[in-house]
C-alpha cells in the first residue's frame, strides 16, 4: 500500500472517531447538578422523626434523610430568621453583612443597654450573592416564599441573582399576599402555592442547570393548618417529654408534603440523580412567644381554648433554650442532604456545620470561582461525598440584642463553648459532648479552656467588625421589660 492510501486511511478513521466523540458528547453532555434547597422557618433539631421525636410525622423527610446524609451539629449562623438568610446568600456571618437581627428588630427602650441596629435593614446591594455567582455559571435561579431581607424593587431577589421570584409578603397561611402578585392561587394553602411555584420552576428548567431556593413560612407563628391534620394529631398519644401541640405537628407535616412533592417531580422528570436536595432550618424551634401571648392563629385558637398549648409550640429538649437565644436550642438544626450516587445513603455526621457554609459548598461542586468578598464559610463537599471534616473547627454567632435572653455571642470549637453576655460581661463555658443540655457552667473549672475561647471569640468580633450594645440613660428598672417600636419602624 503506498504511503498516500496509508495516510488518507489514518485521516477518515480519525475523522470517524473524532465524530463519535462529538455525537458522544453533544448526545450525553456533562452537566452541572441542580440545587434544590428547601427552608422551613423556625423548626426545631428535636422536631423531626429522623432526629427522634415521636409524637410528630414526616415521611417524605425520613426517606430523605434514609437516602442522604444527616447532620447532628448543623448550625444557623443566627437565631432569628433574617441574619441566618443573609448568611446563606453572601456566604458570611451576620455581622460581617451588618444584619443582627430579624428586619426590622427588637426593641427595649427602657432596658440596662442600647442595643445595636442592623446598619442596614435589607440584604445590602454590594454583595455578590450565591444566587449570583452559580447564575454566571449557567444556572436558572428561582426563589419562592420568605425573603425577609428587603421588600423594596432593588432589594428583592429579582435584583439579587434569581430570575423567577414570588416573596411572601404576609397575609397568613391561608391569605398570603406575594411580591410580585398571584395572579390565582386557588384559595389554596401557603405551602401549597410555593411547592406549586417550586414544581413548575423545576418542570420550566429541566433542560438547563438550576438552582431553586423553597424557602417556607411553616412553622412560623401565628400557628395554622388544616383541620384534618389538626384533628389527626388531636387523636394521637403525647408522651412527657414534648408538648405535642397539635397544629404545630400539622406544620410539619404541611412541611413534608411539599419535600414529598418536589423530591417526586424530581424522579418523574429523570432529574434525581442529577440533584442535590438540602432540608435546613433557619433558627432553632420557638417555644412560645416572646411577648407571651397565645401563638395560635384566629383559624386555629379553637383547637385549645383552655389548653396552655395555646402558648407552647414546642420543645427543644434535650437542647437549652429556644429561638432568640446563642444557646444551642436557638441555633443548632436540622440539615439533611441528599445526592444520589456522590452521597452515601443513611450517614450520619458529626461535622460541624454553618449556614454560611453553602455558599461556598455550591461554588466548589459547580466550580465556580469565587467572588472578590470575603466568604466566612468553609466548602462542605469534603464532608458529604467522604465524611471527613475538621472536628475542632471554630463557629461563631454575635446576637447582641433582647429577644428570648438577654444580648450575648458564642463560639463553639470541637466540643467546647463558650457564651458571652454582653450585659453583665459574663462568661459560660459548656462542653457540648459531656452535657448537650448545656445544664453545668464549666468556666471556674476550666478556667484556661475559658479564657482560650474568649480570646477566640473577641478576635472573631474584631475581625467582623460586631457592634456592641452600649449604656442606656433612660434605663428604668420598673420599664426594662416594655417593648417598643424598633426606631427604624418608625
Amino acid at each position: 500500500m503506498c504511503k498516500l492510501s496509508q495516510l488518507i486511511i489514518i485521516f477518515f478513521i480519525s475523522l470517524f472517531l473524532i465524530s463519535n466523540v462529538l455525537f458522544a458528547g453533544n448526545s450525553n453532555p456533562e452537566r452541572l447538578p441542580n440545587i434544590v434547597f428547601i427552608l422551613a422557618d423556625d423548626l426545631g433539631w428535636a422536631d423531626l422523626p429522623c432526629y427522634g421525636n415521636t409524637f410528630n410525622e414526616a415521611p417524605n423527610i425520613d426517606k430523605l434523610a434514609e437516602a442522604g446524609m444527616r447532620f447532628t451539629n448543623a448550625y444557623a449562623a443566627c437565631p432569628v430568621c433574617s441574619p441566618t438568610r443573609a448568611s446563606i446568600q453572601s456566604g458570611q456571618y451576620p455581622a460581617r453583612v451588618g444584619v443582627i437581627d430579624f428586619i426590622t428588630g427588637h426593641w427595649r427602650p427602657y432596658e440596662e443597654v442600647i442595643v445595636p441596629k442592623n446598619r442596614t435593614q435589607f440584604l445590602p446591594p454590594d454583595i455578590v450573592t450565591l444566587a449570583e455567582s452559580v447564575q454566571k455559571a449557567g444556572y436558572k435561579t428561582g426563589y419562592f416564599g420568605k425573603w425577609h431581607l428587603g421588600y423594596e424593587e432593588e432589594q428583592l431577589p429579582g435584583a439579587q441573582g434569581y430570575e423567577e421570584y414570588h416573596v411572601y409578603t404576609g397575609g397568613g397561611f391561608y391569605s398570603p399576599g406575594f411580591i410580585p402578585p398571584l395572579q390565582s392561587k386557588n384559595e389554596k394553602r401557603l405551602s401549597e402555592v410555593l411547592t406549586d411555584l417550586g414544581v413548575d420552576f423545576i418542570e420550566q428548567n429541566q433542560q438547563n442547570p438550576f438552582f431553586l431556593f423553597l424557602a417556607h413560612y411553616d412553622v412560623h407563628v401565628q400557628l395554622d393548618a388544616d383541620k384534618d391534620l389538626i384533628e389527626k394529631y388531636l387523636q394521637k398519644d403525647k408522651t412527657d417529654t414534648y408538648p405535642g401541640n397539635a397544629v404545630y405537628a400539622s406544620m410539619i407535616e404541611h412541611v413534608d408534603r411539599s419535600v414529598g412533592r418536589v423530591t417526586q417531580k424530581l424522579s418523574e422528570l429523570g432529574l434525581d440523580d442529577n440533584t442535590i436536595v438540602i432540608f435546613y432550618s433557619d433558627n432553632g424551634g420557638l417555644i412560645g412567644r416572646f411577648d407571651r401571648i397565645p401563638l395560635l392563629a384566629e383559624g386555629s385558637l379553637e383547637t385549645y381554648t383552655n389548653s396552655p398549648l395555646k402558648y407552647v409550640a414546642t420543645s427543644n429538649a434535650p437542647l437549652r433554650a429556644e429561638k432568640g437565644t446563642v444557646y444551642e436550642g436557638g441555633i443548632r438544626e436540622p440539615l439533611i442532604v441528599k445526592w444520589p450516587g456522590k452521597i452515601e445513603s443513611g450517614v450520619v455526621s458529626e461535622a460541624i456545620v454553618s449556614s454560611v457554609d453553602f455558599y461556598p459548598t455550591f461554588l466548589e461542586l459547580a466550580g465556580i470561582e469565587k467572588p472578590e468578598q470575603k466568604l466566612d464559610g468553609v466548602s462542605l463537599l469534603s464532608a458529604l461525598l467522604k465524611n471527613k471534616f475538621d472536628p475542632e473547627r471554630a463557629v461563631f454567632w454575635h446576637y447582641p440584642v433582647y429577644h428570648h435572653d438577654e444580648p450575648a455571642g458564642a463560639v463553639r470549637k470541637g466540643d467546647w463553648k463558650l457564651v458571652q453576655n454582653f450585659v453583665s460581661g459574663k462568661l459560660s463555658l459548656y462542653n457540648l459532648k459531656a452535657n448537650i443540655s448545656e445544664s453545668m457552667d464549666l468556666s471556674e473549672l476550666y478556667p484556661e479552656k475559658t479564657q482560650e475561647l474568649k480570646a477566640l471569640l473577641e478576635n472573631w468580633q474584631e475581625t467582623v467588625h460586631a457592634e456592641f450594645p452600649v449604656s442606656n440613660p433612660n434605663f428604668d428598672k420598673e420599664k426594662r421589660f416594655e417593648w417598643g417600636i424598633h426606631p427604624d419602624r418608625q
